[in-house]
């Protein structure tokens, strides 16, 4: 048996009050997708997330919350993105334009630019995105 700390961290966002409420909303069950950049995983130089796999949800304070299973991953351009995604992604987005705004800001922030090595990195309706829905199968909060 293998305890919670085999499993690859399962990161939203970046810590702080982001993090925090979608760390929430995958708890409470509103969040159920989340869309990352595939020129993400080739900067990290990692593998794509597989249907089935298992991950630890990390909070801001890099506490384990919960055990995330992956139940399906697509690979589209950012101008595929849908109204199902937008409400699937659990942060009261009405639209795909809400949807496609937020996530924007997050793309062109200074940390993401940072993490990625380009000063200037910009989205659009091409740029591919991986999108991971996702349930909860264990949740490991202790209150108190």
């Amino acid at each position: 048996m293998t305890g919670p700390h085999a499993l690859k961290p399962f990161l939203l966002a970046f810590p702080g009050p982001l993090r925090d409420r979608l760390v929430a909303a995958v708890l409470s069950g509103e969040k159920v997708a989340t869309t990352g950049l595939l020129v993400e995983y080739e900067v990290e130089d990692e593998e794509l997330p597989e249907a089935g796999e298992r991950s630890a949800l990390i909070d801001s304070d890099g506490r384990e919350v919960a055990v995330v299973e992956i139940t399906e991953v697509q690979v589209l351009p950012l101008g595929e993105a849908d109204l199902r995604l937008a409400l699937d992604e659990g942060e009261g987005f009405l639209s795909v334009a809400q949807w496609r705004e937020a996530h924007e800001r997050f793309w062109h922030s200074d940390e993401m630019r940072e993490g990625l090595g380009d000063p200037s990195f910009v989205v659009d309706d091409s740029t591919m995105v991986v999108v991971e829905r996702f349930r909860v199968v264990e949740s490991l909060r202790l209150d108190g």
